[in-house]
């Protein structure tokens, strides 16, 4: 069987997270969604998103193929039901098309939304969807405490370090070459995971559930509240509570990070804050990209989104619910605006403006050359569409 995880109507809701890569690699808990659906399927998957993606994330057909929702997170009835399937079948709830199984002659069709001949079977399972942003951090303490089953199952941890002040060490796990050394760390609450070569530096505080990820530093002192991810080759400090920090991002200073998600190649400089309460206790809005306007999240805790390789200068301060697109820089004195475009420069003091292709394309060549990697091709490829398509919409 060939599966191939595909982009439904919530990729829009999801930017800027998505404007560089399939809803399945989102990040939640431990593992993304993609890692979490070839666990359960014991077998490799491929994409069904967006053209200009498909040249980094090309779609596999098989002569027969499992078309699965990308947004949805997979549990064993699911597994169950479709392997279940058979050809020209979809498995539905009152929400969504979870999977169809397609036959090769018919996958371009349906790839195009024509469901014609399709059998419905609904089912009352109980799914996860990560329909908005703010469902990546919502499901993280849980995610984290699913994958932390999925990886350690039938594996020994490393022993800690006895430097430590360990509660419940029964859930945590330590891999191979990480170093942790007078840190803090409560498991109480929730798994506490480090990953492979991950540095947790002394005095460090870490409260579960946590997820570490391989070769990440937290740095001394640092406060990692529960429900964070702190992605792999990330570095981070200060305080961070209820969030998601992707791969290769770096926030490594003072400053608080809260209910919040931050995309790849990021860089969150020294005493940035994001705040995650109004002062009234309301409804916090959060801005919708296929919708164009701030729409109402229904939580009371909601930080900051900020898409890949978006950078900010040091002090810079973000509302509630705010929204940063790729490759922009913000900087300056006061609130930045809630809604901040992909390639913008500036800030309230100084005013934005629109971010030049090639001074943005430069520096993301130069924060991957620092960590030993190239941009390729097709990366610019992409970023150059995405500019092309956002560069009228920026208010300055």
């Amino acid at each position: 069987m060939n599966y191939i995880l595909f982009d439904d109507f919530s990729r829009n809701n999801l930017l800027p997270l998505t404007f560089l890569r399939p809803v399945a690699d989102l990040l939640t808990g431990i593992l993304s969604i993609r890692q979490k659906w070839e666990h359960y399927l014991g077998d490799s998957t491929s994409s069904l998103t967006e053209e200009y993606l498909i040249e980094k994330y090309p779609i596999y057909k098989g002569k027969n193929n499992i078309l699965i929702n990308g947004s949805i997170l997979p549990n064993d009835e699911l597994i169950e039901a479709i392997r279940n399937l058979r050809p020209n079948q979809a498995l539905v709830n009152k929400d969504a098309i979870i999977a169809v199984h397609v036959l090769l002659e018919n996958l371009d069709k349906i790839g195009e939304g024509d469901t014609e001949g399709i059998e419905e079977i609904v089912t009352d399972i109980d799914i996860v969807k990560i329909n908005y942003l703010w469902d990546l951090f919502l499901n993280n303490a849980k995610q984290i405490e699913a994958d932390y089953a999925i990886l350690t199952k039938g594996r020994k941890s490393v022993e800690p370090s006895r430097s430590n002040r360990i509660i419940a060490p029964e859930n945590i796990f330590i891999e191979e070459g990480a170093v942790v050394e007078n840190c803090n760390l409560n498991a109480t609450d929730g798994p506490i995971y480090i990953g492979h070569n991950a540095q947790i530096w002394e005095g460090a505080s870490l409260r579960g559930p946590i997820a570490v990820g391989d070769s990440a530093i937290v740095k001394m002192n640092s406060i990692i509240d529960e429900a964070t991810t702190i992605g792999s080759h990330s570095k981070v400090g200060g305080e961070v509570e209820n969030s998601i920090i992707m791969a290769y991002s770096n926030k490594p200073h003072s400053g608080y990070l809260g209910h919040s998600v931050i995309g790849q190649w990021c860089n969150i400089a020294a005493g940035t804050n994001a705040a995650n309460l109004n002062n009234n206790y309301k409804s916090i809005k959060m801005w919708n990209y296929p919708q164009s306007r701030f729409i109402d999240t229904g939580l009371q805790f909601c930080g900051l989104v900020m898409g890949d390789h978006s950078k900010t200068g040091i002090n810079t301060t973000f509302n509630t619910g705010s929204v940063v697109g790729i490759s922009s820089n913000v900087f300056g004195a006061g609130y930045q605006r809630n809604f901040v475009a992909s390639f913008v420069w500036g800030g309230p003091g100084t005013g934005y403006s629109g971010y030049d292709f090639d001074k943005a394309l430069e520096t993301a060549k130069e924060v991957y050359k620092r960590r030993g990697m190239e941009l390729t091709n097709v990366d610019m490829k992409i970023l150059r569409h995405v500019y092309d398509i956002t560069k009228d919409n920026i208010r300055l």
